[in-house]
């Protein structure tokens, strides 16, 4: 194949072999640059191609083979992005609320009172009681909730 014979068959089969690579899932920047190689290494090996009408798809083959040498060369793991949302979902709550349903009736009381931000004298005022009361009994209750935490577990 002459030098001009190679060059026309390159204006006409450049767009047909970036299509083809695109056709291969190649994304579309690096589908250009594996044309443009396919079509160099072509020219230098010009000599080699046995029928004249076939360039193109000699061309094709030639940049499917340097695709895949390329993703071969790459690393085979790619590190995932940060992603910085929130939750939606608030497991803090869930998890608060399966406790709650685990624990006797004046324990929940109690823990939900401690929870909505009473303070252990607000709580003794309510009951009538003093505040240590108050705090064995938020000290108890919670200890009872670990433990039936840690029976479930097993």
């Amino acid at each position: 194949m002459t030098q001009d014979d190679y060059g026309q068959a390159y204006q006409r089969g450049f767009d047909l072999t970036l299509r083809f690579l695109r056709s291969r899932g190649v994304p579309p920047e690096r589908a250009s640059e594996v044309t443009q190689a396919a079509w160099a290494k072509g020219w230098e090996r010009r000599e080699q191609l046995r029928n004249d009408d076939t360039v193109v798809t000699w061309v094709n083959a030639i940049a499917l083979n340097v695709h895949r040498r390329a993703l071969r060369s790459e690393p085979a793991w790619q590190a995932l992005p940060e992603l910085r949302t929130m939750p939606r979902v608030n497991l803090a709550a869930i998890d608060m609320a399966r406790i709650l349903r685990i624990c006797c009736p004046g324990d929940r009381a109690l823990l939900r009172q401690q929870m909505n931000g009473l303070t252990p004298r607000d709580m003794a005022q309510l009951r009538g009681v003093p505040e240590s009361a108050i705090r064995v009994r938020l000290l108890r209750a919670r200890r009872a909730a670990r433990l039936r935490i840690e029976r479930m577990g097993r």
